[in-house]
Protein backbone atom coordinates (compact mmCIF):
# COMPACT_ATOMS: atom_id res chain seq x y z
CA UNK A 1 0.00 0.00 0.00
CA UNK A 2 1.14 3.29 -0.66
CA UNK A 3 0.63 6.65 1.44
CA UNK A 4 0.91 9.94 0.28
CA UNK A 5 1.16 13.27 2.84
CA UNK A 6 -2.23 14.94 3.45
CA UNK A 7 -2.12 18.32 3.18
CA UNK A 8 -3.92 20.30 5.76
CA UNK A 9 -7.58 21.68 5.06
CA UNK A 10 -7.60 25.59 6.13
CA UNK A 11 -11.01 26.84 5.94
CA UNK A 12 -12.15 28.70 4.00
CA UNK A 13 -13.59 32.84 5.34
CA UNK A 14 -16.51 34.25 2.90
CA UNK A 15 -19.52 36.39 3.48
CA UNK A 16 -23.01 34.36 3.89
CA UNK A 17 -26.11 36.09 3.09
CA UNK A 18 -29.08 34.27 4.56
CA UNK A 19 -32.84 34.47 2.97
CA UNK A 20 -35.31 32.95 4.98
CA UNK A 21 -33.95 29.18 5.35
CA UNK A 22 -31.74 29.34 2.03
CA UNK A 23 -28.14 29.63 1.87
CA UNK A 24 -26.35 31.10 -1.19
CA UNK A 25 -22.91 31.89 -1.96
CA UNK A 26 -21.78 35.36 -2.86
CA UNK A 27 -18.01 35.30 -3.66
CA UNK A 28 -15.38 33.19 -5.53
CA UNK A 29 -12.74 31.04 -3.00
CA UNK A 30 -9.16 31.30 -3.97
CA UNK A 31 -8.63 27.72 -3.15
CA UNK A 32 -9.67 24.59 -4.98
CA UNK A 33 -10.27 21.32 -3.34
CA UNK A 34 -8.94 18.45 -5.09
CA UNK A 35 -8.83 14.51 -4.82
CA UNK A 36 -5.12 12.82 -3.67
CA UNK A 37 -4.83 8.96 -2.97
CA UNK A 38 -3.98 7.97 0.29
CA UNK A 39 -3.86 4.28 0.54
CA UNK A 40 -5.16 1.48 -1.87
CA UNK A 41 -6.05 -2.14 -1.33
CA UNK A 42 -6.07 -4.84 -4.12
CA UNK A 43 -8.01 -7.61 -3.98
CA UNK A 44 -7.62 -10.76 -6.28
CA UNK A 45 -10.29 -11.90 -7.70
CA UNK A 46 -12.16 -13.11 -10.89
CA UNK A 47 -15.60 -12.30 -11.65
CA UNK A 48 -18.18 -9.58 -11.14
CA UNK A 49 -18.38 -8.15 -7.66
CA UNK A 50 -19.92 -5.93 -5.96
CA UNK A 51 -18.33 -4.19 -2.89
CA UNK A 52 -20.62 -3.51 -0.04
CA UNK A 53 -18.87 -2.07 3.30
CA UNK A 54 -15.74 -1.48 4.04
CA UNK A 55 -14.70 -1.08 7.99
CA UNK A 56 -11.58 0.91 8.77
CA UNK A 57 -11.03 -0.04 12.33
CA UNK A 58 -11.11 -4.28 11.69
CA UNK A 59 -9.93 -3.97 8.39
CA UNK A 60 -12.20 -5.85 6.31
CA UNK A 61 -14.21 -5.86 3.27
CA UNK A 62 -17.80 -6.88 2.57
CA UNK A 63 -18.52 -7.94 -1.22
CA UNK A 64 -20.56 -10.33 -2.89
CA UNK A 65 -21.15 -12.01 -6.19
CA UNK A 66 -24.32 -11.28 -7.67
CA UNK A 67 -25.57 -13.92 -10.29
CA UNK A 68 -29.48 -15.29 -11.13
CA UNK A 69 -29.04 -18.57 -9.44
CA UNK A 70 -26.75 -17.78 -6.69
CA UNK A 71 -25.06 -15.03 -4.04
CA UNK A 72 -21.76 -15.58 -2.69
CA UNK A 73 -20.57 -13.62 0.47
CA UNK A 74 -16.79 -12.75 0.57
CA UNK A 75 -14.72 -11.10 3.23
CA UNK A 76 -11.39 -10.01 2.46
CA UNK A 77 -8.71 -8.04 4.64
CA UNK A 78 -7.25 -4.28 4.39
CA UNK A 79 -3.97 -7.23 2.67
CA UNK A 80 -6.17 -8.13 -0.17
CA UNK A 81 -7.01 -11.69 1.49
CA UNK A 82 -10.08 -13.36 0.93
CA UNK A 83 -10.63 -14.76 4.45
CA UNK A 84 -14.29 -16.76 4.08
CA UNK A 85 -17.01 -16.97 1.54
CA UNK A 86 -20.58 -18.45 1.97
CA UNK A 87 -24.19 -17.91 1.05
CA UNK A 88 -26.98 -17.13 3.20
CA UNK A 89 -29.29 -16.62 0.19
CA UNK A 90 -31.71 -19.28 -1.06
CA UNK A 91 -33.23 -22.27 1.02
CA UNK A 92 -31.01 -22.04 3.16
CA UNK A 93 -32.06 -21.81 7.23
CA UNK A 94 -30.65 -18.43 8.14
CA UNK A 95 -31.44 -17.00 4.73
CA UNK A 96 -32.46 -13.03 4.52
CA UNK A 97 -34.22 -13.89 1.80
CA UNK A 98 -34.54 -11.14 -1.09
CA UNK A 99 -31.70 -8.52 0.13
CA UNK A 100 -33.01 -4.60 0.26
CA UNK A 101 -30.19 -3.12 0.81
CA UNK A 102 -26.00 -4.01 0.82
CA UNK A 103 -24.66 -5.39 4.02
CA UNK A 104 -23.28 -3.32 6.38
CA UNK A 105 -20.88 -4.13 9.07
CA UNK A 106 -22.47 -3.84 12.55
CA UNK A 107 -20.37 -3.67 15.41
CA UNK A 108 -16.58 -5.19 15.65
CA UNK A 109 -17.32 -8.49 14.52
CA UNK A 110 -20.78 -8.69 12.38
CA UNK A 111 -22.29 -7.94 9.73
CA UNK A 112 -26.07 -6.83 9.19
CA UNK A 113 -28.37 -7.41 5.96
CA UNK A 114 -31.57 -5.79 5.97
CA UNK A 115 -33.68 -8.49 3.95
CA UNK A 116 -37.33 -9.61 3.20
CA UNK A 117 -37.61 -12.05 6.58
CA UNK A 118 -35.96 -9.07 8.36
CA UNK A 119 -32.71 -7.60 10.35
CA UNK A 120 -29.89 -10.13 10.48
CA UNK A 121 -26.68 -10.30 11.72
CA UNK A 122 -24.38 -12.70 11.38
CA UNK A 123 -20.61 -12.91 12.75
CA UNK A 124 -17.66 -12.53 9.99
CA UNK A 125 -17.66 -16.39 9.72
CA UNK A 126 -20.97 -16.26 8.83
CA UNK A 127 -23.10 -18.06 11.75
CA UNK A 128 -26.30 -15.99 12.45
CA UNK A 129 -26.04 -14.25 15.68
CA UNK A 130 -29.29 -12.40 15.72
CA UNK A 131 -33.08 -12.69 13.70
CA UNK A 132 -35.30 -9.82 14.44
CA UNK A 133 -38.15 -9.82 12.26
CA UNK A 134 -40.32 -6.85 10.66
CA UNK A 135 -42.91 -5.10 12.74
CA UNK A 136 -44.20 -4.97 9.33
CA UNK A 137 -43.26 -5.78 5.95
CA UNK A 138 -41.44 -3.69 3.56
CA UNK A 139 -41.50 -2.63 0.36
CA UNK A 140 -39.58 -5.48 -1.48
CA UNK A 141 -40.27 -3.79 -4.96
CA UNK A 142 -36.84 -1.63 -4.65
CA UNK A 143 -33.68 -2.21 -3.56
CA UNK A 144 -30.21 -0.28 -4.27
CA UNK A 145 -26.63 -2.34 -3.75
CA UNK A 146 -23.70 -1.15 -4.58
CA UNK A 147 -21.08 0.92 -2.64
CA UNK A 148 -22.18 4.47 -1.49
CA UNK A 149 -25.76 3.17 -1.82
CA UNK A 150 -26.57 1.62 1.68
CA UNK A 151 -27.86 2.33 4.96
CA UNK A 152 -26.28 5.28 7.14
CA UNK A 153 -25.97 4.56 10.95
CA UNK A 154 -27.54 6.96 13.23
CA UNK A 155 -26.86 6.26 16.97
CA UNK A 156 -29.01 2.61 17.14
CA UNK A 157 -30.81 3.39 13.96
CA UNK A 158 -29.89 3.28 10.38
CA UNK A 159 -31.15 5.66 7.61
CA UNK A 160 -32.51 4.74 4.33
CA UNK A 161 -34.69 5.43 1.52
CA UNK A 162 -37.84 5.14 1.52
CA UNK A 163 -39.11 2.86 -2.03
CA UNK A 164 -42.34 4.42 -3.65
CA UNK A 165 -45.66 4.28 -1.18
CA UNK A 166 -47.42 0.72 -1.81
CA UNK A 167 -50.61 2.85 -1.55
CA UNK A 168 -49.66 6.00 -3.50
CA UNK A 169 -48.50 6.05 -7.30
CA UNK A 170 -46.23 8.54 -8.81
CA UNK A 171 -48.88 8.80 -11.36
CA UNK A 172 -50.97 10.62 -8.55
CA UNK A 173 -50.76 14.36 -7.97
CA UNK A 174 -50.69 13.70 -4.17
CA UNK A 175 -48.03 11.61 -4.19
CA UNK A 176 -44.67 14.29 -3.72
CA UNK A 177 -46.72 15.68 -0.88
CA UNK A 178 -48.15 12.25 1.49
CA UNK A 179 -44.70 10.20 0.48
CA UNK A 180 -41.62 10.33 2.88
CA UNK A 181 -38.68 9.79 0.83
CA UNK A 182 -36.51 8.41 3.70
CA UNK A 183 -37.22 6.40 6.34
CA UNK A 184 -35.37 5.20 10.06
CA UNK A 185 -34.83 1.46 10.47
CA UNK A 186 -34.65 -0.01 14.18
CA UNK A 187 -32.73 -3.31 13.38
CA UNK A 188 -33.62 -4.47 17.76
CA UNK A 189 -36.94 -4.14 17.28
CA UNK A 190 -37.87 -4.19 13.49
CA UNK A 191 -39.71 -1.30 13.48
CA UNK A 192 -39.15 1.26 10.51
CA UNK A 193 -40.58 4.83 10.81
CA UNK A 194 -40.83 6.99 7.88
CA UNK A 195 -39.42 10.67 8.23
CA UNK A 196 -39.01 14.24 6.54
CA UNK A 197 -41.35 15.43 3.62
CA UNK A 198 -40.22 16.68 0.30
CA UNK A 199 -39.88 20.86 1.40
CA UNK A 200 -42.34 22.98 0.26
CA UNK A 201 -39.39 24.64 -1.72
CA UNK A 202 -38.38 21.68 -3.81
CA UNK A 203 -39.08 20.87 -7.40
CA UNK A 204 -41.32 17.95 -6.33
CA UNK A 205 -44.07 19.76 -5.00
CA UNK A 206 -44.83 22.72 -7.99
CA UNK A 207 -47.28 20.27 -9.30
CA UNK A 208 -45.04 18.37 -12.18
CA UNK A 209 -45.17 15.22 -12.40
CA UNK A 210 -41.77 13.40 -13.23
CA UNK A 211 -40.21 9.44 -13.64
CA UNK A 212 -40.34 7.00 -11.11
CA UNK A 213 -36.40 7.23 -9.84
CA UNK A 214 -36.38 11.46 -10.46
CA UNK A 215 -37.14 11.62 -6.31
CA UNK A 216 -34.56 8.98 -5.10
CA UNK A 217 -32.46 10.67 -2.32
CA UNK A 218 -28.61 10.92 -1.66
CA UNK A 219 -27.97 11.44 1.70
CA UNK A 220 -25.43 11.70 4.79
CA UNK A 221 -25.75 12.10 8.82
CA UNK A 222 -22.97 14.51 10.26
CA UNK A 223 -23.23 17.26 12.71
CA UNK A 224 -26.49 16.02 14.26
CA UNK A 225 -27.78 17.04 10.91
CA UNK A 226 -29.29 14.68 7.98
CA UNK A 227 -27.94 16.17 4.61
CA UNK A 228 -30.15 14.90 1.89
CA UNK A 229 -30.31 15.66 -1.91
CA UNK A 230 -33.58 14.74 -3.54
CA UNK A 231 -32.75 12.81 -6.93
CA UNK A 232 -32.67 15.34 -10.13
CA UNK A 233 -32.66 18.65 -7.39
CA UNK A 234 -29.29 20.73 -7.75
CA UNK A 235 -30.14 21.47 -3.68
CA UNK A 236 -28.84 20.22 -0.20
CA UNK A 237 -31.57 20.30 2.57
CA UNK A 238 -30.70 20.30 6.24
CA UNK A 239 -33.11 18.35 8.31
CA UNK A 240 -32.51 17.71 12.03
CA UNK A 241 -31.70 14.69 12.95
CA UNK A 242 -33.81 14.38 16.17
CA UNK A 243 -37.65 14.34 16.15
CA UNK A 244 -39.69 15.93 14.46
CA UNK A 245 -36.66 15.92 11.80
CA UNK A 246 -37.77 19.42 10.73
CA UNK A 247 -36.14 21.59 7.91
CA UNK A 248 -33.36 23.73 9.36
CA UNK A 249 -31.77 25.12 6.23
CA UNK A 250 -31.08 24.20 2.08
CA UNK A 251 -28.15 25.46 0.20
CA UNK A 252 -28.29 25.61 -3.29
CA UNK A 253 -25.79 23.45 -5.61
CA UNK A 254 -24.22 25.38 -8.09
CA UNK A 255 -23.03 23.01 -10.74
CA UNK A 256 -21.47 23.64 -14.09
CA UNK A 257 -23.51 22.53 -17.47
CA UNK A 258 -26.17 20.52 -15.25
CA UNK A 259 -28.86 19.89 -17.55
CA UNK A 260 -31.53 18.19 -15.29
CA UNK A 261 -35.67 17.15 -16.25
CA UNK A 262 -38.07 19.69 -14.14
CA UNK A 263 -41.33 17.94 -14.42
CA UNK A 264 -44.15 17.45 -16.75
CA UNK A 265 -47.57 18.95 -16.91
CA UNK A 266 -49.07 15.95 -17.20
CA UNK A 267 -48.04 12.18 -16.42
CA UNK A 268 -47.40 9.90 -18.95
CA UNK A 269 -46.77 5.92 -20.49
CA UNK A 270 -44.44 7.39 -23.18
CA UNK A 271 -40.84 6.54 -23.69
CA UNK A 272 -39.84 9.65 -23.77
CA UNK A 273 -41.35 10.42 -19.99
CA UNK A 274 -39.96 7.66 -18.78
CA UNK A 275 -36.09 7.83 -20.78
CA UNK A 276 -35.69 11.07 -18.83
CA UNK A 277 -34.23 8.64 -16.14
CA UNK A 278 -31.22 8.25 -18.54
CA UNK A 279 -30.65 11.52 -19.86
CA UNK A 280 -31.30 13.78 -17.07
CA UNK A 281 -28.96 15.00 -14.44
CA UNK A 282 -29.03 13.42 -10.93
CA UNK A 283 -27.16 13.42 -7.83
CA UNK A 284 -25.92 10.03 -7.13
CA UNK A 285 -24.01 10.97 -3.49
CA UNK A 286 -23.43 13.20 -1.30
CA UNK A 287 -20.88 13.23 1.94
CA UNK A 288 -19.63 15.96 4.29
CA UNK A 289 -15.63 15.47 4.89
CA UNK A 290 -14.20 17.97 7.59
CA UNK A 291 -16.22 21.26 6.33
CA UNK A 292 -16.38 19.98 2.29
CA UNK A 293 -19.46 18.71 0.83
CA UNK A 294 -17.92 16.21 -1.47
CA UNK A 295 -21.16 15.74 -4.30
CA UNK A 296 -21.17 12.93 -7.24
CA UNK A 297 -23.31 13.68 -9.59
CA UNK A 298 -24.20 12.84 -13.68
CA UNK A 299 -24.31 16.48 -15.33
CA UNK A 300 -27.12 15.16 -18.40
CA UNK A 301 -27.39 15.39 -21.78
CA UNK A 302 -27.40 18.67 -24.06
CA UNK A 303 -30.54 18.97 -25.91
CA UNK A 304 -29.69 17.67 -29.42
CA UNK A 305 -28.42 14.51 -27.86
CA UNK A 306 -31.61 14.09 -25.74
CA UNK A 307 -33.51 14.16 -29.09
CA UNK A 308 -31.02 11.98 -31.10
CA UNK A 309 -31.75 9.30 -27.26
CA UNK A 310 -35.44 9.00 -28.75
CA UNK A 311 -34.81 8.34 -32.32
CA UNK A 312 -35.07 4.67 -33.59
CA UNK A 313 -31.69 2.84 -34.16
CA UNK A 314 -30.57 -0.15 -35.48
CA UNK A 315 -28.64 -2.41 -32.64
CA UNK A 316 -25.17 -1.29 -34.08
CA UNK A 317 -26.47 2.40 -34.18
CA UNK A 318 -27.84 2.25 -30.46
CA UNK A 319 -24.67 0.87 -29.15
CA UNK A 320 -22.52 3.20 -31.14
CA UNK A 321 -24.28 5.84 -29.61
CA UNK A 322 -24.26 4.76 -25.86
CA UNK A 323 -21.24 4.23 -26.13
CA UNK A 324 -20.65 8.17 -27.38
CA UNK A 325 -22.81 9.19 -24.86
CA UNK A 326 -21.41 7.50 -21.57
CA UNK A 327 -17.35 9.21 -22.96
CA UNK A 328 -19.31 12.42 -23.46
CA UNK A 329 -21.16 12.77 -19.96
CA UNK A 330 -18.77 10.99 -17.51
CA UNK A 331 -20.01 10.86 -13.99
CA UNK A 332 -18.49 13.96 -11.97
CA UNK A 333 -17.68 15.27 -8.05
CA UNK A 334 -17.97 18.49 -7.15
CA UNK A 335 -16.93 20.06 -4.04
CA UNK A 336 -18.15 22.76 -1.92
CA UNK A 337 -17.82 24.60 1.57
CA UNK A 338 -20.49 24.70 3.62
CA UNK A 339 -21.32 28.30 2.61
CA UNK A 340 -22.45 26.81 -1.14
CA UNK A 341 -19.24 28.17 -2.90
CA UNK A 342 -18.28 25.29 -5.71
CA UNK A 343 -14.15 24.76 -5.11
CA UNK A 344 -13.80 22.67 -7.63
CA UNK A 345 -15.47 20.20 -10.17
CA UNK A 346 -14.05 17.55 -11.95
CA UNK A 347 -14.06 13.63 -13.55
CA UNK A 348 -12.55 11.71 -11.18
CA UNK A 349 -10.34 9.98 -13.58
CA UNK A 350 -9.96 5.92 -12.86
CA UNK A 351 -12.56 6.26 -9.93
CA UNK A 352 -16.05 5.42 -9.89
CA UNK A 353 -17.48 8.77 -8.60
CA UNK A 354 -20.78 7.43 -7.00
CA UNK A 355 -18.64 4.68 -5.06
CA UNK A 356 -17.90 7.76 -2.37
CA UNK A 357 -18.28 5.27 1.62
CA UNK A 358 -17.34 7.58 4.10
CA UNK A 359 -16.18 5.17 7.52
CA UNK A 360 -14.71 6.47 10.15
CA UNK A 361 -13.14 9.93 8.76
CA UNK A 362 -11.79 7.51 6.26
CA UNK A 363 -13.56 8.35 2.55
CA UNK A 364 -13.50 5.73 0.59
CA UNK A 365 -13.74 4.41 -3.54
CA UNK A 366 -13.80 1.91 -5.78
CA UNK A 367 -11.39 1.78 -8.59
CA UNK A 368 -13.06 1.96 -12.31
CA UNK A 369 -12.46 -1.16 -13.81
CA UNK A 370 -11.49 -1.46 -17.29
CA UNK A 371 -13.27 -2.11 -19.56
CA UNK A 372 -11.47 -3.11 -22.59
CA UNK A 373 -10.08 -6.73 -20.71
CA UNK A 374 -10.96 -9.00 -18.08
CA UNK A 375 -9.58 -8.00 -14.78
CA UNK A 376 -8.71 -10.87 -12.21
CA UNK A 377 -8.57 -8.32 -9.30
CA UNK A 378 -10.11 -5.18 -8.03
CA UNK A 379 -9.18 -2.30 -6.19
CA UNK A 380 -10.60 0.33 -3.51
CA UNK A 381 -8.84 3.59 -2.95
CA UNK A 382 -9.02 5.94 0.27
CA UNK A 383 -9.01 9.86 -0.99
CA UNK A 384 -8.17 12.40 0.99
CA UNK A 385 -8.66 16.27 0.41
CA UNK A 386 -5.93 18.58 -0.82
CA UNK A 387 -6.08 22.04 -0.87
CA UNK A 388 -4.95 24.08 -3.83
CA UNK A 389 -4.17 28.05 -4.07
CA UNK A 390 -5.31 29.71 -6.86
CA UNK A 391 -2.91 32.23 -8.58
Amino acid sequence: MKYFILLSLILISCDLRKRNTELTAFHQSNEKITFVKLDSIKIDYLGNPTVHDIDPISKRILFMEHKETSQIISMADFDGSILTSFSKWGDVPDSYGNLIAPLKFHGSNSFLAYGSKGYLTYNFEGKLQHLVKHSESPNQGFSRIGFGLGLEETEDLYLYFNPSSQTISNSESRFYEKHCPLILLNPKTGDNEPIISFPETSIFRNGKYFFSSAWEPSYTVSDNLIYVVFGVEPTIYLFQNTKPHSLVSKILLDLPDYRYYKGSDTYSDDVRFFGHSKTSGKIRNINKLDKYFIIAYFPGYERLDIEEAFISKSPEEARLFWDRMREKYPHRIAIFDTNGDRLNDFEPKGLIASSMVLRSGELWMMEKPNEEIEQDYFRLFRVGLKVEHKN
